[in-house]
């Protein structure tokens, strides 16, 4: 924290965490409250939400590898701004519909995989391969934050002035990133490819995928995160659902139970680096899903009064869990990847670990659909809880250092 350059990132980081959690209860919201959408097209809003990581998630770490990063995230931030800002004006205007709300958010979701892609590949270039697990749980305890305080502020910003003029707050939290990011002083080179090796595409996008695949330990946490993933996001598409009209909540009260799961986070964030010391970085990995995941159970079997609370405890365990796993394992990996790889290596493991999001958001709206939305969250926790197994089943069972040597070297 006392490198100027960190703390603007780290600033950035709030405000856009800020928007984006903003999102996260506006958008849905959006729909089912203001345009009364069915639980399928919840589900379809969640799927365009992620489904810019199987459009563009390979070519984006290939482009991302020729540009500099942080070029890349105050454009992805500035557009985004724009895009999340047609959405109160086409309300305003009377022209907002699910398609237009899915249209938003598709390509919203594409400038995401872009931000997140160069985000991921900067942070190694800016602190120093020696301070990642430092710079991840930082970053992290802050995006724990805001995930407290976004829902906090979002909640009665929705009852108050309603959903669609609440993404304004989104759309300026985003504009204030990008204004911040561009003080970084800390600039890299622009990345030269030598005369013989004229950049190609298909070559680049190959590359990243050997890297990644031919390395037991990225594919197991690839896996795992695609099984997580794919039940976390059928979950979530019925959350929201379930809170509205099974227990009957307001935008108030779902925003408090949000901010409890951020209050998950941050204490996750804030003990991450000691939990990796004393547990093994890759023993962490999979414990901290196998003992979180099945908490998540308690929100299904909740009903209106104390049960409910117990269950937001669950998911306020399921977000400590989470954190403690992306600390350890974005740590793991960006120590596994020469600098040259590292958007690529951020690229592929999106694409395979997000690649089915879009999916359990279909899933999760066909299955609320048809079984209701408790059944659905009875599914996701079962799922989440399986994701432990291929790390489990790989050598992080019992790794507690990083590996060194030849499995940092990347293979051609």
């Amino acid at each position: 924290m006392r490198d100027p350059d960190f703390r603007r990132l780290f600033a950035a980081t709030a405000l856009g965490q800020l928007g984006d959690r903003v999102i996260f209860l506006a958008l849905p919201l959006v729909a089912i409250a203001a345009l009364d959408a069915g639980e399928f097209q919840v589900g379809l809003l969640t799927a365009m939400t992620t489904a810019g990581s199987l459009l563009v998630g390979l070519p984006a770490g290939a482009w991302v590898d020729r540009m500099r990063k942080r070029s890349v995230m105050v454009g992805a931030d500035f557009v985004r701004a724009l895009v999340l800002l047609t959405i109160p004006v086409a309300w305003w205007l009377d022209l907002l519909t699910i398609w237009w709300l899915c249209a938003a958010a598709l390509v919203h979701g594409v400038l995401t995989v872009f931000f997140d892609v160069a985000y991921v590949s900067y942070l190694p270039h800016l602190v120093g391969r020696g301070n990642l697990v430092e710079g991840n749980s930082k970053l992290s305890a802050i995006r724990s934050v805001t995930s407290i305080s976004g829902p906090a502020v979002a909640g009665p910003l929705i009852g108050w002035v309603g959903a669609p003029v609440t993404l304004v707050a989104s759309s300026a939290g985003m504009a204030m990133s990008g204004l911040i990011a561009i003080g970084i002083r800390k600039r890299e080179r622009k990345p030269e490819p030598s005369a013989s090796e004229r950049p190609r595409l298909g070559r680049d996008i190959k590359e990243g995928l050997k890297f990644v695949l031919k390395r037991p330990v990225l594919r197991a946490v690839m896996l795992g995160d695609a099984i997580f993933n794919l039940f976390l996001i059928m979950y979530q598409t019925m959350l929201l659902v379930f809170l509205e009209r099974r227990i009957g909540l307001e935008s108030f009260g779902i925003g408090l139970i949000l901010s409890g799961m951020g209050c998950g986070a941050l204490l996750g964030a804030l003990v991450a680096a000691g939990v990796s010391r004393r547990i093994g970085q890759g023993r962490v990995i999979w414990l901290a899903s196998l003992v979180t995941c099945p908490l998540t159970v308690l929100m299904p079997l909740a009903r209106p009064g104390w049960s409910l609370y117990v269950a937001a405890i669950g998911l306020a365990a399921l977000s400590l869990g989470g954190v403690v796993r992306f600390v350890a394992q974005a740590s793991l990996q960006q120590a596994l990847t020469p600098d040259r790889l590292l958007g690529r290596m951020s690229a592929t493991a999106r694409f395979v670990s997000w690649g089915g999001i879009p999916l359990g958001g279909v899933l999760g709206g066909a299955s609320g659909s048809v079984f209701g939305s408790a059944a659905t969250l009875w599914i996701g926790a079962a799922g989440m809880t399986v994701s432990a197994l291929p790390a489990f089943l790989s050598p992080l069972r019992t790794m507690r250092e990083l590996p060194e040597g030849k499995d940092a070297e990347p293979v051609r």
